[in-house]
């Protein structure tokens, strides 16, 4: 059974907590969604024309109970930066791409999904995204920001904006200010203290009323205006060339990664939350749906809310039938309830977006990573022992500087470079034996063990591959030469695999330790390394079942039985 996944198993009994849940969650999503189309560049209705088909269509094709799927901030922020390159903001082109933008992310997802290539979210190391989602909080908030001071909002990059914002202070509009921390303020205080009532529709609501009773549009207080009611245009995407959608599917795909990762992620755990299992390639196929469905119907791109999920699994949802509740109430919404919010003030639907994104800023989980190393670890990688905070703060400064895209691929490449070079640089340790016949270890972790005389004994805490071979060779050799040994044993208990140029590299080390005087050995070799020596013609390397025999032989030709 390839759809309705999440009603499998449904009780009559659930009905009742489906409908509080969907009622719980589209308090919510409603502003949100408003607030996410302002960070796309579009119309706020385009938030509320993405939810509708977007939910629906996941409860189809996805297989998550609780994942709600809708516009979010970092899915707004991509397609703002990737449309800005190809239209100018305001225009029926840039509406006319956003959705595009959605269509060709949702048949990319699709297509993903059937070839079953939702192993690359894997692709995306958690500390990249970490980086990435840093980047893009602190991008969104400097963008929001001039609406909340009522100035006018810079260009260029997160510190160009950042700039103009200080150098214009002097321009603040004080209701405007006023609002905007009021309404701020309303959002946190009730998450903190009051988590069950939805902060950011106590806020419009509040933003509303205040504009209505002072007439504050008229004093200089910016407002969202005019809000189309009614359902929107259903069909391919208005005012966009063959040739436009072909610009975006390059873009299209990075869309796609960034929010399957991060729906994928508040689906597992919602999943191990109830004891149920997500399926990643139902996942890609539920999403592109999804987009797919969003963009034909005068949307903007989508992906799974882990915050909008949270609230749905905190409200007792069972199923997507929640889903379908926030469909419904937001198709009400479209119809009869969009003129409440034309009076919405501008610094409120910022305050929203901030108080969305603010906790998206996580610097205690970029110091856990830098924490993450050690002495020894510097000693055998150097810069590299610090992998994971190197390629999120990569990623969190590329998204910074040189736009959204750019930096989540600054971020991957940085990550897959340090990877890399890590793997050519494996450590070989020194092992030594503990007394009374004891085990072998590691020297430099245990000052009780003792190394035999004449003998070097050494561990490749890594496979042998093309890419590391030269540097075990070398390493194997100077511990050699430093120690005058005769008698070289390799612990290959820790090598899970070895390819031909590993095989050839240690015949050429036999023979090089022979010119030297020693003898090469080979210790605990597991099935997958003989199997590879022998194929490679490499059976005249002398393995041996167990160190100790290695180490007192006195006759390595050939393959001991010992």
């Amino acid at each position: 059974m390839f759809v309705f996944r999440s009603f499998r198993g449904y009780r009559p009994r659930w009905i009742r907590a489906d409908v509080v849940a969907g009622l719980t969650v589209w308090a919510v999503l409603v502003p949100e969604s408003l607030a996410y189309a302002t960070i796309a560049g579009v119309p706020p209705v385009v938030g509320l024309y993405a939810a509708v088909p977007a939910l629906l269509l996941y409860l189809v094709f996805g297989s998550s109970r609780h994942l709600v799927v809708g516009a979010m901030s970092a899915t707004a922020a991509l397609s703002a930066g990737i449309v800005a390159d190809l239209a100018k903001g305001g225009t029926a082109q840039y509406v006319g791409l956003t959705a595009a933008l959605a269509v060709v992310t949702g048949l990319i997802g699709i297509l993903a999904g059937l070839l079953r290539l939702g192993f690359l979210a894997s692709f995306i190391s958690e500390p990249v995204l970490k980086g990435f989602i840093i980047g893009l909080a602190l991008t969104i908030m400097v963008g929001q920001l001039p609406k909340l001071f009522g100035v006018p909002k810079g260009s260029g990059d997160f510190f160009e904006q950042l700039g103009h914002l200080v150098g214009h202070l002097g321009d603040t509009q004080g209701v405007t200010l006023a609002i905007g921390l009021g309404s701020l303020a309303v959002v946190l205080v009730l998450r903190r203290w009051l988590p069950i009532v939805p902060g950011s529709l106590v806020a419009v609501v509040l933003g509303v009323a205040l504009v209505y009773a002072f007439d504050l549009d008229r004093h200089g207080v910016a407002i969202v205006g005019h809000v189309q009611s009614g359902l929107p245009h259903v069909g391919l995407p208005q005012h966009v060339s063959a040739h436009g959608y072909l610009d975006l599917a390059g873009p299209a795909v990075g869309v796609l990664l960034v929010g399957f990762a991060e729906g994928l992620g508040a689906a597992k755990t919602y999943a191990a939350k109830h004891g149920y299992e997500v399926d990643a390639n139902a996942e890609l196929i539920g999403l592109g749906a999804a987009n797919l469905g969003a963009g034909l119907g005068s949307g903007m791109v989508v992906n799974g809310s882990l915050s909008k999920t949270a609230v749905n699994g905190g409200a007792g949802a069972r199923s997507q039938l929640s889903g379908a509740t926030v469909a419904v109430l937001t198709v009400v919404t479209l119809l009869f309830l969009t003129g409440l919010f034309e009076k919405l003030p501008e610094a409120t639907l910022a305050a929203v977006v901030i108080a969305a994104v603010v906790e998206l800023v996580d610097i205690a989980s970029l110091r856990r990573l830098f924490r993450v190393s050690t002495s020894r670890l510097g000693r055998i990688y150097g810069h590299a022992a610090r992998a994971d905070f190197a390629a999120a703060v990569a990623a969190m400064l590329g998204v910074l500087v040189f736009d959204t895209l750019p930096g989540l691929f600054i971020g991957i490449g940085v990550a897959l470079v340090l990877l890399l070079y890590r793997s050519s640089r494996p450590n070989v340790a020194v092992l030594g034996r503990l007394p009374g016949d004891g085990p072998w270890v590691d020297l430099d972790r245990d000052s009780r063990a003792v190394e035999p005389p004449g003998a070097l004994v050494c561990r490749v805490e890594s496979g042998l591959y093309f890419a590391n071979s030269d540097h075990v060779r070398t390493r194997i050799r100077t511990l050699a030469a430093e120690r005058h040994a005769t008698v070289v044993v390799l612990d290959a208990e820790t090598v899970p695999f070895v390819d031909v140029t590993a095989t050839a590299m240690l015949t050429q080390l036999r023979d090089e330790l022979a010119a030297a005087g020693a003898d090469l050995r080979i210790a605990r070799d597991i099935g997958q390394v003989r199997d590879v020596l022998r194929a490679a013609d490499a059976s005249d390397l002398p393995l041996y079942r167990g160190i100790s025999a290695a180490v007192s032989d006195d006759h390595p030709a050939g393959t001991p039985a010992s």
